[in-house]
């Protein structure tokens, strides 16, 4: 049952990985995205080109050779975290929340290691708004399976948890 549920993790996290992959590849060649630098597709949603060189919200930017494989050390050593944690995880959801935060990472290890950056494209807005920076598929499996682990985390603890006596 347990090698059942990792293997579910591996597949989900391939999976992230190979729909970042095609993704970032059809917006780079076939759209050129790069050089029309952005396509309008529904009123609130564009393809936008940004090589982002840093992690979230333009931290630990990378503006060096020795920045840029020092994140991607950075990020490798989480990811195996994140395996690690996905193979003691028996929990279902938990291990479907990793999966997608491993598939997310190693699409973005893949482009920093290939490309020196990271192809964002996704530009949600409200008019001129944009309330998101530009992300991609992995960012976005990144985001969510961090969400389903907090929420769970926060929403479960109390029911989980055995009840403690009060001394009076």
């Amino acid at each position: 049952m347990h090698d059942r549920v990792r293997r579910f993790g591996l597949t989900v996290a391939l999976a992230v990985l190979l729909l970042d992959q095609c993704v970032k590849w059809l917006v780079t060649y076939p759209l050129d995205l790069e050089a029309v630098r952005s396509i309008p597709i529904l009123p609130f949603f564009d393809l936008t080109w940004v090589e982002n060189y840093g992690v979230s919200m333009g931290f630990l930017r990378a503006d060096s050779d020795f920045a840029r494989w020092a994140l991607v050390a950075l990020t490798l050593a989480i990811s195996a975290g994140v395996i690690w944690w996905m193979w003691r995880e028996r929990n279902r959801q938990d291990v479907f929340a990793l999966g997608l935060v491993l598939g997310g990472a190693i699409g973005n290890i893949i482009d920093r290691v290939r490309l020196g950056h990271v192809v964002d494209y996704a530009d949600l807005h409200i008019g001129e708004w944009r309330p998101f920076l530009v992300f991609n598929v992995a960012d976005a499996a990144i985001t969510i399976g961090v969400l389903i682990l907090l929420l769970r985390a926060l929403l479960l603890r109390d029911k989980q948890a055995p009840a403690e006596k009060v001394d009076a």
